[in-house]
Parts: C-alpha cells; sequence; structure tokens
C-alpha cells in the first residue's frame, strides 16, 4: 500500500474511528485501526465486536493494500504533524509515514487477522435528518442503564412508524420519550433497542454533520451512514449490535391525566431545585408542594445536620379537579434535575399525581417530548 493524503483528512478520520480503541486487554488486535485502499479512497476501521466505525477520506492511490496499526500510536503521531501531504507506505508489516522533516515507522499486524466488520444485506434505508435525529437520541439516552437482569432497557428503543420515529429509554424510576415526525412517509417500519454506547457515538459522530444521514437495519444489527456531499460517497458508517429482547410496554407508565399542572419557567424551578439540593441530605430528596389557596409552587428540602431551604417560584397552576387540595410530593431532586436539562424550550408543564402517582415534565405547549419521574413514597 502506498497513498498520498492530506494530514487534516486523515487526522479527522482518526479522531472518529480511534474512539472505539484501546481498551480490549484479551484480544489486543482490537486496538488497533485497520488502514485499507478503495478505489481512490483511504478506508479507516475499527470495531470492538459490538460496534464498528469506518471512515473514508479521499486519497491519491499509487499502491492498493491494506494494514491494522496500534490506534493510540497512529493518532497521537499523526495529530502532532504540520498541516501537509502525508506519504504513507506499507511494507512488512510496517506503516512508513514521511511528511517534510518528520519520518516515523509503525509496527503493524497482519490485516487478514483483523475481525471483519458485517454489512447488512437488506439495502431498504431510512432517511433522517442528522441534527433533528441526533438531538432526539441525546433527549433520552441518559436514561437508559446497564442491567444484567433487565437487558432490554439497557439501550434506546426506537421505533420506525411511517410518519414518525418514537425513541425511548428508562432505567425503571424514570422515562423520556421523544418523537420525531418526518415531513414525507417512509417506506420501512422497524423496532430495536440501540445500546447506550452506540448512541452515545452517533451522537458524537453525527450531530454536528449537516443534511441527512441513512439507517439501514437487519433483525440483529443497525448501521447509519453519512454521505460525502460532494460525491455523495459513504463517509462514516456506525453499525452496531442490537440489544436482544423485547422492550417493555412504556406507554402504560406515561400518565394520561393529571391531578395539577404548573406550567413555569424551566430555569427559574431548575435553580430552585438546585438551591434545594444542598440541604437535601443522603436520600436526594426535595418536596414539592402547591396549594390551592396560595400563588406558585414552593421546593423545600431539610437537613437536621445541615438546615433547610424553602424557595418559591412563579407558575400558572391549573387543577384537573372539582375540590383542589395541598398536594406534596417528595422527588430525587437529580431526577429533576436530568429532566430540566433535557427540555429545550423556556417553559416547562409540570404534572403531579399526588405522593405516588407518576409526574410528568413536558416543554410547554410541545406534546413530542415527555419526562416521567416517579416520586419517592414517603414512609
Amino acid at each position: 500500500m502506498k497513498i498520498i493524503i492530506l494530514k487534516e483528512n486523515l487526522n479527522n478520520g482518526l479522531n472518529i474511528i480511534s474512539r472505539i480503541t484501546g481498551k480490549n486487554l484479551t484480544l489486543p488486535i482490537l486496538n488497533n485501526i485497520l488502514l485499507s485502499t478503495d478505489g481512490n479512497f483511504l478506508n479507516l476501521s475499527s470495531t470492538d465486536l459490538e460496534l464498528g466505525i469506518k471512515y473514508w477520506s479521499l486519497a491519491k492511490i499509487e499502491k492498493e493494500g491494506k494494514i491494522t496499526v496500534p490506534a493510540k500510536i497512529l493518532t497521537s503521531f499523526i495529530n502532532l504533524l504540520p498541516n501537509k501531504k502525508l506519504t504513507i507506505e506499507e511494507k512488512n508489516q510496517t506503516l512508513y509515514i514521511d511528511c517534510e522533516n518528520h519520518k516515523t515507522q509503525i509496527k503493524g499486524l497482519d490485516a487478514q487477522d483483523y475481525p471483519i466488520i458485517p454489512s447488512i444485506e437488506d439495502k431498504t434505508f431510512v432517511e433522517l435528518d442528522a441534527a433533528v435525529f441526533c438531538e432526539g437520541i441525546s433527549q433520552v439516552v441518559d436514561f437508559s442503564t446497564s442491567n444484567q437482569a433487565r437487558p432490554e432497557i439497557s439501550g434506546v428503543y426506537l421505533n420506525f412508524q411511517k410518519d414518525r420515529v418514537q425513541m425511548a429509554a428508562t432505567d425503571s424510576f424514570r422515562l423520556a420519550e421523544k418523537t420525531i415526525y418526518f415531513k414525507e412517509k417512509i417506506n420501512k417500519e422497524c423496532s430495536f433497542i440501540l445500546p447506550q454506547k452506540a448512541a452515545r457515538e452517533i451522537i458524537n459522530i453525527l450531530l454536528e454533520q449537516s443534511g441527512k444521514i441513512k439507517m439501514y437495519s437487519s433483525p440483529s444489527q443497525v448501521l447509519f451512514e453519512y454521505s460525502m456531499s460532494e460525491t455523495n460517497h459513504p463517509q462514516v458508517q456506525i453499525i452496531s449490535r442490537l440489544v436482544e429482547g423485547d422492550y417493555p410496554d412504556y406507554q402504560g407508565i406515561i400518565p394520561k391525566k393529571y391531578e395539577a399542572q404548573v406550567v413555569l419557567n424551566k430555569n427559574e424551578f431548575l435553580n430552585q431545585v438546585k438551591t434545594a439540593s444542598i440541604f437535601s441530605g443522603k436520600g436526594n430528596e426535595v418536596k414539592i408542594k402547591i396549594d390551592p389557596k396560595k400563588e406558585g409552587m414552593e421546593i423545600l428540602s431539610q437537613n437536621p445536620e445541615l438546615g433547610e431551604s424553602k424557595g418559591v417560584v412563579e407558575g400558572e397552576i391549573k387543577y384537573n379537579t372539582e375540590k383542589p387540595k395541598e398536594m406534596e410530593v417528595n422527588f430525587n431532586y437529580r431526577f429533576l434535575v436530568d429532566g430540566l436539562m433535557n427540555i429545550k424550550s423556556q417553559r416547562v408543564s409540570f404534572e403531579l399525581n399526588g405522593e405516588e402517582g407518576p409526574a410528568a415534565l413536558r416543554p410547554a405547549g410541545d406534546a413530542n417530548y415527555i419526562y416521567v419521574v416517579m416520586p419517592i413514597k414517603s414512609t
């Protein structure tokens, strides 16, 4: 193999695909990157056997070939080079790199020993707006959890329907769902559980990309692809195994009505919760209190060793009962903060259902996102 490539182009690819390397002790070759020629492109590949990333960059290919070299060494070296043309050549399982006054050689391993990153045979795809899709996943991904007893909740549930995709994640204490509607109906309906790690990498790699991404799926894997606008050739592919099992019927958890609804400023609510958290103690407990005879919503916390906090947030309170009564509900303040941080609007709707019923946070006037959190039961 012998190629000529701009340092900037190679560096961009290495920074993307090296994200999942360098952490495998039992199979050292997984700490390597596979470099191979593909037509007029240099293809970089990495995998941890659960997740694979491929990146293509235009290059002058003088001789075809492939080699696998340690990701950390190659990335560290390329990062330090001037932004000039690089000549890269493979000889006898060694990678030679020449850039002006810099010359180096990196010992590699036989590319034939590198694990094959699988492909998806079904070429039917769903086209998605990269920024909108990634932002949607980012609003739910933090609420999935690693759970060996219940592996199905260790990822993000994606349900593609004709006119929308619903994304959901839960750790059994709280639940978030985001719905994105398509401008045009799609011709592929499917649902699967995307591992949390894969979801995070999709966000990190594709969020800043403009334009569209394509999603291909099979019963066991999913592939997301972003293409170069000038050539329409794939630039990045992220392929992941799917979480096995059936996702819980979470729709039954989402409250269909509320006893009381408070519409208030998100930042004021968030600041008051954070203030109360200083005195919340080991249980992370804060109390939300509303009273039909008073205006606003109170947020309280008390710790015998530290002191107490009491704050009021102004808001519009609406009761869904003929005889509204005072309501006190305890929450884990971290759960409230997490929910509020994932809402993008300036005003939020906080819907309460008593001491034991699920509460819901929504962007005010937006039915496409909901965050459900269970209260801490009073003892």
